[in-house]
Order: structure tokens, then sequence, then C-alpha cells
């Protein structure tokens, strides 16, 4: 059984998707959960959730891209329960378009929200996390970030950029007790990827996914929720593929393999 500091979670973009997921998670071991997201209605859903469930939950408004808004949104966490020790940043923004005509200004919104979001959230998150000599931060990378995709010049990029922030906050922070690792989803069916995975699209994805099968974000947050137990205290500065065998399987068609 997986065992948590008694400090507070924020999950940002808990409106919905894996972070939605990560947050009910939490709720129900028991963690206090800050859902911040810049979509109201879903992180009201997600704390209705919560709570329906017996666990306990704040939602907050947070633009992760927006510094004032990042130091607002902690603010209300911290006078809410005290001390952030866990979270988790799973914001982030999917933009699919072929390399040559991708623009810049998608180009660095993209890696504004997904990389610069996931670092002044961290920034701010450490403040409490070395006051208290705790902290658990778990960032979303994607298999995106390992392996080149068509039309995911800024989202590969992006995610690649997360899980080398990801070691460099475990190189610095580790003295402070605090450990920073990220996760990789492979296939996962969320409102943000869905208008990217087409029919042709999904069927492609299965040649190459041994387990045969596209997550959902329930089958993400499981792994997520145990990097910010009391259990994970040694595994740090590490990127964990969740993607049901995708990475290990190259580019090898799989579908009708015979062993």
């Amino acid at each position: 059984m997986l065992t948590f500091d008694d400090g507070t979670a924020v999950v940002t973009g808990g409106g919905s998707g894996i972070g939605r997921a990560t947050a009910v998670l939490l709720g129900r071991a028991g963690v206090p959960v800050v859902v911040a997201d810049i979509d109201e209605d879903g992180m009201s859903e997600t704390v209705s959730r919560i709570r329906s469930a017996g666990g306990d939950a704040l939602g907050v408004t947070l633009d992760v891209s927006d510094q004032s808004s990042v130091n607002a949104a902690f603010d209300k966490a911290e006078a809410w329960k005290g001390a952030v020790t866990v979270l988790v940043n799973s914001a982030g923004i999917l933009r699919v378009e072929p390399f040559d005509t991708v623009s810049r200004e998608d180009f660095e919104r993209v890696m504004t929200v997904n990389v610069t979001g996931s670092f002044q959230c961290a920034q701010r998150a450490t403040k409490g996390m070395k006051a208290k000599g705790f902290g658990r931060i778990v960032n979303l990378s994607s298999v995106s970030g390992y392996r080149a995709g068509v039309g995911r010049t800024a989202y590969g990029t992006s995610k690649a950029a997360v899980a080398q922030l990801t070691r460099q906050l475990a190189l610095e922070l580790g003295r402070y007790g605090i450990t920073a690792n990220a996760v990789a989803p492979g296939t996962t069916m969320t409102s943000m990827t869905a208008k990217a995975y087409t029919d042709e699209n999904k069927a492609n994805f299965l040649k190459m996914i041994p387990s045969g099968f596209i997550a959902e974000p329930e089958d993400i947050a499981p792994s997520i929720v145990f990097l910010a137990s009391l259990q994970a205290r040694y595994v740090n500065g590490h990127t964990m593929p969740v993607d049901g065998g995708y990475l290990a399987s190259g580019m090898m068609q799989t579908a009708g393999l015979e062993l």
C-alpha cells in the first residue's frame, strides 16, 4: 500500500485527461489535492469527483504560462492546507503540423506551456518543499520525446526538454529531500489527443504497441501516483515510459506477429 507525506498535492492540468485521473487517484489515497487548470469547468468537475469519493480537494484557476497566475495558485494552495509537497505537472498542449509549415508562434506556445510552465510551477513549489525538507515533483513527458513523429516538431521537442528539465531538478534538489521524475505516456486517449488520433492513426499505433491496446488516462495515473509516494524515495531523475511496450518495439510491426 502506498503512503504519502502529510502535505498537499498540486496537479496542474487537473481538469481533464491524465491530470484528472491522477488527481482523483491521489484524492482516493487520502492526499488533499489542489486541482489547477485554465479550464474552470473541467477543474470544478474534477473537484466534484474527488469530493464525491470522500477526498479533499480545492480548485484553482491556473495558466501555467503566466508567472503571476502560478504564484497566485500556489499562494491559494498554501493558504488552504499548508505546504505543497507533491507537484504533478500535467498541464500541456499539443499541436500537430508538418515541420515546414508549423509557425513560430505555435512552436513557441507549445514550448511555453509544456516546458516553461513546468519550470515555473516546479520553481514555485520548490520554495515550500525545501523549507519542509521533502518534496515530490512528477512531470509529464511523452514517448514523443524519445521518438520523432510526423507533425510533432513542437510537441516532441517540448517533451524531450521536459525529460531534461526533470534530470536537472533531480540533480539540484535531491540534497533537500526532493525527488523529480517524469512519466512518458504512450498513445493515450484524452480530450487533447482525440483530434490527432484518427482511425488510421490508431490502427498504425496499435501495430507498434505489444500490449495491443490504446491507453486511457487511468492506465497512466498509477505510475504518477507511485512516483509521488513515500515508497519512491530512491527513484530520482528518471523518465518512466508507460506505453504498453511501444518504445520497446522499435519500428517493428507487431500486428499479426507469431511467436
